[in-house]
């Protein structure tokens, strides 16, 4: 087997392969005497079927596995040999189409190789991490906001409004038959709701307490039931009581409905998920700060089909952004903008960097948080958990895009760790501005 450099310019790599048609041969023949012992063929008893004979039966099949072999096999000791590592996966062609048995294959590979990263000093990195402590005001906006999901209703005087409740009793017909279903006696509905069907709610609204009234509606066309679909509808309806919304109290009470033990330990949960979602926040802060140093300190050649490949995706996704009404992909190409080319420079040095220091200090992603994280995506799928989790196990490259963030998180808190990370307690309206600030630039 030959292998001669044909292009060597920046990253771009070009190579000619020879494998010899006596070396295909001699792998065809390996292969042919090591399957002999188990074959079987009329006429002759296993084990027992001459060579020849097995060369004319499966000679072609095993010269096409030959030839692939023996190419992957080139090509993975160059790699092994040269350190190289491709950007992407690299162009293989063989060049003698008119290839027949007993000639030699010679076949072009070409691809663009992953530069040199250079070492980067973490303990030279400065970077802020801000705090904030959440304050009575805002644990205060949070009980307010959980007292009215756990609201009561109160008996009032005069006519329902929205957000009422009004509890009914109701008979519906259809061609003044009665249908199943279509009946209930003390039935409370939040009017505004959109429990019943299209219509019936608003004709409630302003009855009080002893009003009756026949309330005209159609069913959807695509309503679950079929005998009722799309057909028109008469409930007739007596109002027995209304009722304001009532906001629960603030207190030990309202704290055992959500699994607390009185209101100080609501309190105290509360404090904990507030400050834990401004850390989710202050983090992303920090890593844009951290990822600015990092861009500011390395620079090296970037594979310009990774820059490409980086641009049209920013390009594409950003149009979708402009034209949320096209949900379709066969539009137009979008070309990129100097600036799509910029960003996705930055990212795709970025992204080198972080995978390199990942490498370098051995981050992994392990089994158990992949799990989780499949785990987590599947629940935006009801019912279907099982079948997403499956695909995705089955699917190497959802694989991948799920364990990519994985990765680059654990490589920011890796260089975090090693980096001079200094805190800064700030306030919550603060904090907001800087992660405004994020999206801006």
């Amino acid at each position: 087997m030959q292998v001669t450099e044909t292009l060597n310019e920046g990253l771009k790599r070009g190579y000619a392969i020879t494998v010899a048609a006596a070396e295909l041969e001699a792998k065809v023949n390996e292969k042919l005497t090591e399957a002999q012992p188990e074959i079987e063929m009329k006429g002759f008893r296993k084990g027992k079927v001459p060579m020849a004979l097995l060369k004319k039966q499966f000679g072609q099949r095993l010269m096409g596995e030959a030839m692939q072999e023996s190419i992957d096999g080139a090509m993975n000791k160059h790699f092994e040999d040269s350190g190289d590592r491709p950007a992407l996966q690299p162009e293989v062609k063989m060049t003698n189409e008119d290839w027949k048995e007993g000639d030699d294959i010679h076949v072009e590979m070409s691809y663009e190789k992953l530069p040199e990263i250079p070492d980067v000093d973490l303990s030279g990195i400065e970077v802020e991490r801000l705090v904030v402590k959440a304050d009575e005001a805002s644990i205060t906006e949070a009980l307010e906001s959980l007292a009215s999901t756990a609201q009561d209703f109160e008996d009032k005087e005069g006519a329902a409004e929205n957000d009422d409740q009004v509890v009914i009793d109701f008979l519906g017909k259809v061609d003044g038959e009665a249908f199943e279903g279509g009946a209930a006696e003390d039935y409370p509905l939040v009017l505004g709701s959109g429990s019943f069907i299209p219509g019936f709610e608003e004709q409630l609204v302003g009855l009080s307490a002893g009003d009756e009234k026949n309330v005209e509606v159609k069913f959807p066309e695509e309503y679950g039931a079929e005998n009722l679909a799309g057909k028109d509808a008469v409930f007739e309806c007596k109002v027995k009581a209304v009722k304001a919304p009532k906001a629960a109290e603030i207190n030990d009470e309202l704290a055992t409905k959500f699994g607390a033990e009185d209101l100080d330990g609501l309190k105290g949960q509360i404090s904990e998920r507030l400050e834990s979602e401004y850390a989710g926040a202050a983090r992303q802060v920090m890593k844009r700060g951290m990822l600015d140093k990092l861009d500011a300190l390395v620079s090296f050649d970037l594979p310009p089909s990774l820059v490409k490949a980086e641009a049209d995706q920013i390009a594409h996704q950003l149009w979708h952004e402009e034209n949320p009404e096209v949900e379709g992909h066969d539009h137009e190409k979008v070309e990129p903008t100097e600036e799509h080319n910029k960003l996705a420079e930055r990212r795709v040095r970025l992204g080198l960097l972080l995978a390199e220091t990942g490498r370098k200090a051995e981050v992994e992603v392990s089994d158990a948080e992949m799990t989780q994280a499949i785990m987590n995506q599947a629940r935006q799928y009801p019912g279907q958990e099982r079948q997403f989790f499956d695909f995705v196990r089955q699917n190497q490259q959802m694989q991948e895009q799920l364990r990519a963030p994985l990765f680059e998180d654990k490589v920011i808190d890796h260089i975090a760790e090693n980096a001079k990370v200094t805190e800064k307690e700030v306030s919550k309206e603060e904090l907001q501005s800087a992660i405004e600030a994020l999206d801006e630039e």
